[in-house]
């Protein structure tokens, strides 16, 4: 069952990363003091080695995908298999928080139109990073699918810190490879935040099916002669 988030933090999780995100953009579009700050830190960082370059392709499409697929589809069979209404929802979502990622980048690339770092050959377009946009979808909406339907504590705090290690570790490899400005990471994890709350909007309001174990002893109750939901007094 998906864990229940109150609908203030729900807001919150939409409302701030809406408003910086915001914030940063207009700073990039007006040239404004955060640039300056971004580019100082950025040459206080930027430092190209392969672990960085390494560390920056977890964000490919190539890579960071086919583990959102892998999870999608792991997600819709465990709905079908456990009889949930509109069990297809909750994947639908995901692939669609996947599809906005390069419908929402590209245009603000194009209109940013904002330079790379000094580290990449001269070109135009790196605000937001599409590379951690891709990342923090991905990682984030496999991960917020799972949650709701693994039991173990242990697996599930594993499984949010290895999200958590993935994003970050893409995040750092770009800005450390001087892929990006580290204000175009930060501003996809806005993005990429706001996309994740509308799929666990979609998740949490999925109602939930019946676990395996439940379906074995109601067949087993059916199988003994023992009154069910489907043969017993109404």
């Amino acid at each position: 069952m998906p864990v229940s988030v109150p609908p203030r933090a729900l807001s919150a999780l939409l409302g701030l990363p809406v408003l910086l995100f915001a914030l940063i953009t207009w700073q990039v579009v007006a040239d404004g003091p955060l640039v300056g700050v971004d580019e100082r830190l950025s040459e206080a960082l930027v430092h190209p080695d392969r672990f960085s370059e390494l560390l920056a392709d977890l964000g490919n499409v190539q890579v960071a995908v086919p583990v959102l697929v892998v999870a999608l589809a792991y997600v819709a069979w465990h709905g079908r298999a456990t009889s949930v209404d509109r069990w297809w929802l909750p994947p639908l979502a995901g692939a669609l928080a996947m599809a906005l990622v390069p419908a929402l980048v590209a245009p603000l690339k194009e209109w940013t139109d904002r330079p790379g770092t000094p580290a990449v050959p001269p070109a135009t377009g790196y605000y937001p990073s599409g590379h951690t946009a891709t990342a923090v979808v991905a990682y984030g909406a496999a991960t917020l699918l799972l949650l709701g339907r693994l039991r173990a504590p242990a697996v599930r705090r594993g499984l949010v810190v290895l999200c958590v290690l993935l994003v970050l570790g893409t995040s750092y490899g770009l800005v450390r490879r001087g892929y990006h400005w580290p204000l175009d990471v930060v501003a996809s994890w806005c993005l990429g935040a706001v996309l994740l709350t509308g799929v666990r909007l979609v998740d949490r309001r999925t109602p939930p099916g019946r676990t395996p174990r439940d379906v074995s002893r109601s067949t087993r109750r059916s199988s003994s002669g023992t009154p069910s939901s489907s043969n017993g007094p109404s």
